[in-house]
């Protein structure tokens, strides 16, 4: 063969592998959304969750689920699944909420419960209620945001009536 040829071919062997290869090596250049799919859902929307609240209240909390067991509908499935569209990292959580007789008894999945989830929630107490309660023993009076002493306005509006008639003249 001669070098012409040679050379030829090697030229078209180059071209074939990066024609092949292109794809991946301009891959960054290229926009590819990030595709979410579920429920998705924050660790304070699952803290909320007690044992012993109803299906309507879970509903309230968490909104509908992905996919509720044909057979019984007392296993409800959340799942979300996100695929970024920049280096095709993956995640993909799942919360599982058992009832029984309409009532909740178990929560399996990838986030973590309250620490009082078994303390049914018409026996757990908000945050601040000691502290309500101990204002109304007291006797205190709710505080009232401080108030202008003048109720002169902060504008002088010249008489609407004198403007109309100006206008007119």
């Amino acid at each position: 063969m001669t070098i012409k040829k040679k050379s030829l071919t090697l030229l078209g062997a180059a071209a074939l592998s990066l024609s092949v290869t292109g794809c991946s090596v301009f891959d960054w250049l290229i926009y590819k959304p990030d595709i979410p799919q579920g429920n998705y859902m924050e660790t304070q929307q699952v803290e909320k969750l007690r044992i012993e609240m109803t299906k309507e209240q879970v509903e309230y909390i968490l909104g509908r689920p992905v996919l509720r067991d044909s057979f019984s509908d007392d296993t409800w499935y959340y799942v979300y699944h996100y695929k970024s569209g920049r280096d095709a990292s993956i995640i993909h959580k799942e919360l599982i909420i058992h009832f029984e007789n309409d009532i909740l008894i178990k929560v399996v999945g990838d986030y973590d419960l309250a620490e009082d989830f078994d303390t049914p929630l018409d026996q757990s107490r908000l945050p601040d209620a000691s502290m309500l309660e101990t204002e109304v023993e007291n006797n205190e009076e709710p505080l009232i945001p401080e108030q202008r002493p003048d109720t002169k306005p902060l504008v002088e509006e010249n008489d609407p009536e004198s403007q109309a008639e100006k206008k007119f003249e």
